[in-house]
């Protein structure tokens, strides 16, 4: 009653893999932006002021390469 519709049938498919999103990250926090913008270098900076990460770009961005 008064639901959706669908009832789960099928699903969703994702098309694409990750690297797209990748390149085209535009942050949703305060945070994502500084880091995009550069200001913000590296994770100590994040954890001196306990700021919470909510997007994985920003990891990808300060350490990804050392990652991989």
């Amino acid at each position: 009653r008064g639901g959706r519709g669908d009832r789960g049938r099928g699903g969703r498919r994702r098309a694409g893999g990750r690297r797209d999103e990748e390149e085209k990250w535009v942050p949703v926090t305060k945070l994502g932006r500084l880091v995009k913008e550069g200001k913000i270098r590296s994770l100590e900076q994040i954890y001196l002021h306990s700021l919470p990460i909510k997007e994985h770009q920003i990891i990808d961005t300060l350490v990804g390469p050392t990652l991989k």
